[in-house]
């Protein structure tokens, strides 16, 4: 019973850490409509960013996610303006850019750190609580519920503000967003921030786990991608429920299964939810569909 109570936390934990890689995915997948590859690298920007002001500046990373998550929200903003918006007739061809940046972020790390990882677990993140017979990971704790409170915020942010209304109505339908007079455009730009943004931040909160390499954004991007469909396109709540769903699901394939199969399993239940319901479990019938019809 012991074992199973702390399978179960680390399951509901590790979805923490993707539900946060995810959230930020899930606003720029559910508005812009664009498989955006490049999120990982988001990630990766946000662990350099996080490790280099804790390493030269002495900074808590904790506290490094106010300088890094703006500026990685302000390259989000870029990406969107420079690259995105000039192809916004040509879908497929804005999946080719975000592979093609995610090959060019790779590269400017690799070349910039020579490939050498770095790490700053041992003094930061090997904190552990024992409740019980239970052994949790401080970090990880702090990943869930700053997962758990950025999901609150943005749901409410999005429920009672104008600028959120206007990027639900533009997940809804394009078309009849401008006919109501909604700037189509600077809602893309703000949503990319944001999306952006987003993954500095948890790029920043989980420096302390991972080793962080040019290619530790490839860690996230799957799962996340899979927790964005799974939970539904442009719910906040859907990216945060799909998360936790894809980590336990993780742990106990992992644990009672065989972990060379962990993976596979989830990916096969996010298959029969796409099969069975398209729109993910908290998404909105209909919706994914309005939005990749109206392109202009």
């Amino acid at each position: 019973m012991d074992q199973l109570l702390n399978v179960l936390v680390f399951g509901l934990l590790l979805g923490g850490i993707y539900g946060l890689v995810s959230i930020g995915l899930n606003l720029i997948f559910g508005v812009v409509r664009i498989v955006n590859f490049a999120q990982g690298e988001l990630v990766m920007f946000g662990m350099y960013g996080s490790y280099y002001a804790y390493a030269h500046l002495g900074l808590d990373p904790y506290l490094s996610v106010f300088i890094v998550a703006p500026l990685v929200g302000l390259l989000g903003v870029a990406i969107q303006r420079l690259v995105i918006q000039p192809l916004h007739n040509e879908s497929n061809m804005q999946i080719f850019a975000t592979f093609g940046l995610l090959m060019l972020f790779q590269n400017i790390m690799l070349a910039t750190s020579r490939g050498e990882a770095y790490s700053i677990g041992g003094q930061v993140g090997s904190g552990v609580i024992e409740v019980a017979h239970l052994r949790i990971s401080i970090v990880q704790l702090v990943t869930l519920v700053a997962t758990t409170l950025i999901t609150i915020g943005l749901h409410l942010y999005l429920r009672h503000t104008m600028m959120g209304k206007a990027i639900r109505a533009v997940t809804q339908d394009k078309r009849a967003s401008r006919v109501m007079g909604i700037n189509v455009e600077r809602t893309f730009l703000f949503t990319f921030g944001v999306g952006a943004a987003l993954a500095g931040m948890a790029g920043a909160l989980l420096t302390p786990i991972y080793s962080i390499t040019p290619s530790v954004g490839g860690n996230f991007i799957l799962a996340a991608f899979a927790v964005v469909v799974l939970g539904g396109l442009g719910s906040v709540w859907g990216a945060y429920l799909g998360g936790l769903i894809v980590g336990v699901v993780e742990a106990f394939a992992g644990y009672y299964i065989d972990p060379a199969l962990k993976n596979a399993i989830w990916f096969i239940i996010f298959l029969v939810v796409l099969i069975v319901r398209p729109s993910g479990l908290m998404g909105q019938v209909g919706a994914e569909e309005v939005g990749f019809r109206e392109q202009n």
